[in-house]
């Protein structure tokens, strides 16, 4: 197997598997064996280094597998799957291929394994963990499970995600409920000014908050823990929309203290794209009604009578689990330290160009892996062209033009060098050095 790997380029070998090629089920749990081998290795040699890039970080990218020196900024949308997740897709896939019959036999059993490992990886318990299809469907589970009544009062931000407000205005058509939006500041000054901003607008009538925790407009990481302590106080539930999260932030529902929460592992921990999380804590889960229910629904304990219910493509679970295992292997702790310089080295270079405003906080606490940013006198759709046709860089454009967000989003992912990262810095510099 190591013989055949080493004499395939890397397109090759993704040819080979797509194509269901010599490469047997078993041979791909020997790939993944000898991956997390390496990463050992690496995590031995390197234990005590605190270095944000060099050999590290070279060998982890290893695992992924770009096309024709595609350098990835935008993850916040999509991220890719490490070869060992695609590796573990692929073969249980092939199952309904080749015995449809452990499809409904055998894969659903891996369902609670999964959830226990995901529990684990937020500080939470298997009981308060649902898995869906994306944080989209996690918060409709939310809000159209909720008794809100007319006239009940649901705070948001003036930037939340169209899967987080539209949610909430069809609650609001149907039921009669009043949204009530918070500006966010761009960028906010602290964690304080956000709090109170949210401290003032709550009314007798707040039943609700739905705030982005990963905002994707600009990039903030807004204080969940102090919000929630907030919301706790004033008998308010909270939900946080943290669609960025998993596998950006090491995430703690505990320490947090949010009711509901919401992610798609598909942007930052290499799962595929269709598979969520949806937390809830234990204490609220019989103020919230199971919208999508089928036999079972009522006899199901915790969050699992959450999950979405009906045949599900299991190896999309598989999958997950294998995302797990390979955030793992790295170790929480070290991906956000990682994200975090190479957001933060982006971030202050940003600020030295002329014309630039960053739309992202410089506060660690209050920012993660996206950075928002807009130059004067420069398109951002002009931005996002050049580099990508100068260096091969994916980046986003984002924002509204008259709420003044309107700029490009840089993802700052743990494949990301800081070579890359300076590689797009110098193509800002030079379009700020053009007339305008």
């Amino acid at each position: 197997m190591k013989e055949y790997h080493n004499n395939l380029n890397r397109r090759d070998f993704v040819k080979y598997l797509l194509a269901g090629s010599a490469i047997s089920l078993s041979a791909l749990d020997g790939l993944n064996a000898g991956i997390y081998q390496k990463i050992t290795k690496l995590n031995q040699k390197f234990a005590e280094d605190e270095s944000p890039d060099g050999l590290y970080w070279e060998g982890i990218r290893k695992n992924f597998l770009f096309e024709d020196g595609l350098i990835m900024m935008n993850n916040g949308t999509v991220g890719p799957m490490p070869l060992p997740v695609y590796n573990t897709l692929v073969k249980y896939f092939k199952v309904q291929v080749t015995n449809p019959f452990d499809v409904y036999n055998v894969l659903p059993a891996k369902r609670e394994s999964t959830r226990q490992k995901l529990a684990r990886f937020i500080n939470a318990s298997p009981d308060e963990t649902a898995i869906t299809s994306n944080s989209t469907e996690g918060i409709n589970i939310v809000v159209h499970g909720l008794d809100l009544k007319p006239g009940d009062e649901v705070l948001v931000t003036d930037m939340e995600h169209s899967g987080a407000i539209h949610p909430l205005r069809l609650k609001a058509k149907r039921f009669g409920i009043k949204i009530k939006e918070i500006p966010l500041r761009v960028p906010p000054r602290d964690t304080s000014e956000i709090v109170d901003d949210f401290a003032a607008a709550i009314t007798p009538a707040t039943k609700f908050i739905c705030i982005g925790h990963t905002v994707y407009i600009t990039g903030v990481i807004t204080p969940l823990k102090e919000l929630s302590r907030l919301a706790r106080e004033k008998n308010i539930l909270i939900l946080g929309d943290s669609a960025h999260g998993l596998g950006m932030l090491d995430l703690d529902m505990k320490e947090m203290g949010v009711d509901f929460f919401v992610s798609s592992p598909y942007k930052w921990m290499g799962a595929p794209t269709g598979i969520g999380l949806l937390y809830m804590r234990k204490e609220v889960q019989e103020k919230v009604w199971p919208c999508i229910v089928s036999s079972g629904w009522d006899s199901r304990e915790g969050a699992r009578r959450f999950d979405p219910q009906g045949q599900r493509a299991d190896a999309m679970i598989y999958a997950l689990d294998e995302a797990l295992n390979f955030q793992n292997a790295i170790g929480k702790t070290r991906i956000e330290r990682r994200v975090k310089a190479l957001s933060s080295y982006l971030r202050r270079e940003l600020s030295e160009i002329p014309g630039i405003k960053v739309h992202t906080p410089s506060d660690p606490y209050l920012s993660g892996g996206l950075t928002a940013f807009s130059l004067k006198g420069v398109d951002p759709v002009r931005i996002v062209n050049f580099v990508r046709e100068k260096y091969n860089i994916v980046v986003r454009t984002i924002g509204n033009v008259n709420k003044g967000t309107y700029g490009v989003r840089v993802s700052t992912p743990i494949y990301v060098s800081f070579k890359e990262v300076a590689m797009f810095l110098d193509g800002i510099r030079h379009l700020a050095r053009q007339p305008a």
